[in-house]
């Protein structure tokens, strides 16, 4: 039963891994709502920053840099490119590394080429510098894993779609931001076109490098300490609640450091006689779960350092191939969208220019602060009485009608203000929620790699986004051709992929 007092008061946890049952989104001063607080802003930064060129791109940019239609397009195409391979690498590396670290590293990584938005002179230059923004895209992954280390199945589907969807929320964000800067410095500072648009660039670059030193500063790599001895917290909270054996599967090189903190260490002889007095009892604010319940969470749920041999067969699955397939077509139709959806306006709608269909241009992305929340919530809700299954049939239903929505705007290309809006309105809906239904599946698929999953899922939604950027290139001025073309592949993928099982026959955990 939800609770206001929820939003602000200390979570209950799993005993086990120590993930919260509920989200603190209103206190930062719990570590749950800490991370979740760096984890959504982290994100919407990044993409503040990685869609910061389209909504100058139309006019002023092409204007100064003397930019075709092509070039344009071009441009909204290589910035998803570097994304794509930064995602690929991105869950690996949170499942080594840890995601806190991950998150910090793209952002830092990413931040430097938009300080040098300024250097850029030709068409050439423009390519070159948005590949590498689109590292910035490549934070998500790191955002969702973060997120997900922290929040138990029972909420990460929420937890995991407020993330995203504030964070997906730059995307519109960036639509208001930019022109307003570029504009404030045009006309207060009195700076030319030609230099305001470099020098707008310049704020995101500090409020990025800022968020990703807070971020590592401020904030824990997991509920129970350090990344590196993850395994060994989870063994110690079995054993204090008097399950012994070998439960975890502990890596050599984990077993063989000194836990940093007293929590970990071998208890001394005193220590022993309460230790002992304490098996099988729950402390306050720790949920009561039976012993196989908390053997299961041990052995499938714990983040397992990643080989090549046994990432392949979490890559390749089926159950995999289903969460990615759907982000192929939802996620991709968001990113393609976003970059063209001004120009759209602006030619159905001249005269809102560059400012007025920016900002109607925002309100898709701004959307997915309620949309995508909205999905992870209905997700978390018909898990909690259908299963899994409930959570699969959700996001594949939403994909679907999606693509109704897709199809209807591309065969209508409506010229009527209302009847536009409303088209994008509604198909946001569908595509944003669609999304956090997504990533509230994916904790659930091979919960031991959760990085790989998440980072071939992100991944193969950027894939989308290239593939339909290509039809909107392709297509020229003929948005709305595009449109209808992008709504029959998402009918056809998530027809396809409905019968696939949402996790794997057999699997330890995430049930």
């Amino acid at each position: 039963m939800f609770s206001p007092a929820l939003l602000w008061q200390a979570p209950e946890v799993n005993p086990v891994n120590h993930k919260a049952r509920s989200i603190p989104g209103l206190n930062p001063i719990n570590v749950y709502g800490r991370v979740f607080t760096f984890s959504w802003f982290g994100f919407m930064v990044a993409f503040w920053s990685w869609y910061a060129f389209p909504p100058l791109l139309t006019l002023t940019i092409a204007k100064d840099l003397k930019l075709s239609t092509v070039d344009v397009a071009n441009s909204n195409i290589i910035a998803l490119v570097a994304t794509l391979l930064v995602r690929l690498v991105a869950g690996p590396a949170c499942d080594r590394f840890g995601p806190r670290y991950t998150f910090a590293a793209c952002l830092l990584a990413g931040s430097l080429p938009t300080a040098l938005a300024g250097a850029v002179a030709n068409a050439k230059g423009l390519l070159a510098l948005r590949f590498f923004i689109g590292i910035l895209g490549g934070a998500f992954v790191p955002c969702q894993v973060w997120s997900t280390g922290f929040f138990d199945k029972n909420i990460v589907g929420s937890a995991n779609a407020l993330t995203a969807g504030f964070g997906n929320s730059g995307g519109g964000i960036t639509y208001f931001l930019m022109p307003a800067i570029f504009d404030s410095l045009v006309s207060r500072q009195h700076l030319t076109p030609h230099v305001a648009w470099r020098v707008a660039f310049i704020v995101p670059f500090i409020v990025i490098v800022a968020v990703s030193i807070a971020l590592v500063l401020c904030c824990p790599d997991t509920p129970t300490g350090k990344w590196s001895e993850r395994h060994l917290k989870v063994k110690h909270n079995l054993e204090i609640h008097g399950i012994s054996g070998t439960v975890v599967d502990v890596p050599g090189d984990v077993t063989d450091q000194k836990a940093s903190s007293p929590g970990s260490q071998s208890p001394s002889a005193d220590e022993k006689s309460g230790f002992h007095d304490r098996k099988g009892s729950f402390t306050e604010g720790e949920a009561q779960l039976g012993e196989q319940q908390m053997v299961e969470v041990a052995r499938g749920e714990v983040i397992a350092k990643p080989t090549f041999k046994e990432a392949m067969p979490v890559v390749f699955s089926l159950p995999t191939l289903a969460v990615a397939g759907h982000y192929f077509s939802s996620f991709g139709t968001e990113l393609s969208v976003n970059s063209i959806l001004g120009a759209y306006y602006l030619v159905n709608f001249p005269s809102l220019g560059q400012t007025g269909t920016g900002r109607w241009a925002a309100m898709f992305g701004l959307l997915n602060i309620v949309f995508r929340p909205l999905g992870g919530f209905i997700s978390d809700a018909i898990y909690r009485r259908f299963s899994v299954w409930g959570k699969k049939f959700f996001m594949h239903f939403m994909g679907i009608v999606l693509g109704v929505f897709l199809i209807a705007i591309g065969t209508t290309d409506p010229y009527n203000r209302n009847t536009m809006f409303g088209l994008i309105a509604g198909m946001a809906f569908f595509l944003e929620a669609g999304n956090g239904a997504n990533f509230s599946l994916v904790p659930h698929v091979h919960p031991y790699a959760n990085g790989i999953v998440s980072g071939c899922t992100g991944a193969a939604g950027n894939f989308g986004g290239i593939i339909f950027a290509i039809i909107f290139r392709y297509l020229g001025k003929d948005y709305a051709k595009a449109f209808w073309i992008i709504g029959i592949i998402a009918i056809a993928l998530n027809l396809a992929l409905s019968w696939i099982r949402p996790i794997p026959k057999g699997q330890i955990g995430g049930h």
